[in-house]
């Protein structure tokens, strides 16, 4: 699908960075990016989020690059959407409903599709004003899978049902989940969780130390579907290793919520190996933005230790880190060269003896 972004700088200084995440995703949605326009702004216009000559030069832009769709790298309100639509004649993506776009794309498993189709579902409730009927293009495409259509023709009523049943799926989903735990609870069974930033290898990381294969690539949102191992750790004995949904900055309070009974695991694991892209200019946001989200679903106090990834590609040597009072805190690996696996379980293994216990708190 051909593609046209606008980018908004509103001063931040890792602008940059930001607007190449939001390209990654639009090509990572199968986008032909075609025409680009870039705006800075001190604050969101109230009717376009950008100013009206830039509106003026996007209706030429789409029309001489004959774009089929237009992706706005800044959340949009549903009036701001409406208006940039009226203007250009086309359909208007913004981060938001792109990240979603890519959720319906991977999501494998019935669970991740329901909490996909429950966000998305959210996600348009708030823009059911008649406002698709002046799009004179709007057959599939970026923005336009999961729900789809048929969706955006209901009612606020019907969505409302929806909403309702995805979520009484999910609340049953997250009670098996819940005895699930307990099971390993009773068993006395170590409960570890990958989580990170997208894209920082936690799958490739998973795949190497449990000697399996769950789908990893070098992508934004590989994985959306949690999937679960049992793995022997000398030290530890038999534990259960999860690999999660990775995060992304602006990830909206409902996106998380939908996947409140996959990021479950996270909140009542042992512990949270948080995998870090240790090559990326802007690890230092990630790794705050990971820990945002943490907090936001409950699991900021589960304890933590980062494992650095890529190692690699910095030329660096596998190695533990440890704090003042001689804590491991830091690991240095690359999963994938298989570098300083060893040292991570070893790391579990340390951790699982300074617990005295591995018993999950039902």
């Amino acid at each position: 699908m051909r593609v046209m972004m606008i980018g908004v700088d509103m001063g931040n200084p890792d602008y940059a960075a930001h607007y190449d995440e939001f390209e990654m995703l639009a090509r990572g949605a199968g986008a032909e990016i075609v025409a680009t326009l870039t705006a800075k702004r001190d604050r969101p216009d109230a009717a376009y989020y950008i100013g009206t000559g830039k509106v003026e030069e996007a209706v030429a832009l789409a029309k001489s690059s004959e774009a089929d769709v237009v992706l706005f790298d800044q959340p949009l309100s549903p009036a701001q959407q409406r208006n940039l639509e009226r203007e250009i004649n086309l359909r208007v993506v913004d981060r938001v409903a792109l990240i979603l776009d890519i959720f319906a794309l991977r999501a494998k498993s019935h669970e991740g599709q329901l909490q996909v189709e429950l966000a998305q579902l959210q996600h348009l409730s708030t823009r059911l004003t008649r406002m698709w009927s002046h799009l004179e293009r709007q057959r599939g495409g970026i923005g336009m899978r999961g729900p789809g259509e048929s969706q955006l023709e209901m009612d606020r009523r019907i969505i409302g049902d929806k909403v309702r049943y995805l979520k009484e799926r999910l609340a049953k989903l997250q009670r098996q989940r819940h005895t699930q735990r307990r099971a390993r609870a009773r068993g006395a069974t170590l409960s570890v969780s990958l989580v990170g930033y997208t894209n920082a290898g936690k799958s490739t990381l998973f795949n190497a130390l449990t000697q399996s294969d769950a789908y990893a690539a070098d992508q934004l949102f590989a994985t959306l579907d949690t999937t679960t191992r049992r793995l022997w750790v000398e030290g530890a004995g038999q534990i259960v290793l999860s690999d999660t949904v990775g995060f992304i900055r602006d990830l909206p309070h409902t996106v998380i919520a939908a996947f409140q009974a996959t990021l479950d695991e996270a909140v009542h694991a042992d512990l949270i190996l948080h995998v870090v892209d240790a090559a990326s200019p802007q690890r230092d946001e990630q790794i705050s933005e990971v820990d945002r989200v943490l907090n936001e679903i409950g699991a900021g106090s589960v304890p933590q230790i980062r494992v650095y990834n890529k190692i690699d590609t910095l030329a660096l040597d596998p190695r533990i880190e440890r704090d003042s009072h001689g804590t491991i805190h830091k690991v240095l690996v690359s999963a994938r060269e298989r570098l300083g696996l060893d040292l991570l379980r070893q790391t579990i293994s340390e951790y699982a003896s300074t617990v005295g216990t591995h018993a999950i708190s039902p």
